[in-house]
């Protein structure tokens, strides 16, 4: 049942994240979690979609991720919304701050992934989109639907 080495799982996604912004360097992070969490992530129950990431103390830390209690825990349980902090190599956590304080873009994570034994965090900077560049996305989605199916009818 437990993951194999080189086995990646997808977890959950925020695939609101891929509409709301315009994604540029993609980085993996690691999390630092409780074992009731860890519990909770590989029973699926992890949700992304009001997640962000900040900095506290200079450190990247997640936000906003709701990791559900895990039912066969103890009384000592984890906080469902708690910020749980990042590990990332020293010259990552400086990209990152630096995009986000002199460029104003954002740390968006994207996907919640169990790699072998460790959970992982994919994690984006991105730039919120307007609404004419999500109306722009959406008609280049219809043309390509539309040409796909002019031949495939050919």
């Amino acid at each position: 049942m437990g993951a194999r080495k080189g086995e990646r799982r997808i977890i959950c996604e925020n695939r609101r994240a891929r509409w709301e912004f315009e994604l540029t360097d993609h980085l993996e992070a690691g999390m630092i979690l409780m074992g009731s969490e860890v519990k909770s992530i590989r029973n699926r129950n992890a949700h992304l979609s009001e997640a962000w990431v900040g900095f506290e103390g200079g450190k990247p830390v997640l936000m906003k991720a709701h990791i559900a209690p895990y039912l066969q825990a103890t009384h000592i349980c984890h906080e469902p919304d708690r910020p749980r902090p990042l590990l990332l190599h020293q010259n990552e956590v400086e990209m990152l701050r630096e995009a986000v304080r002199e460029r104003g873009l954002t740390v968006v994570p994207l996907a919640l992934l169990i790699d072998g034994p460790w959970i992982k965090l994919q994690i984006a900077i991105g730039r919120g989109r307007k609404t004419h560049d999500k109306r722009h996305a959406l008609r280049e989605a219809d043309d390509k639907r539309e040409m796909a199916r002019a031949l495939a009818q050919r």
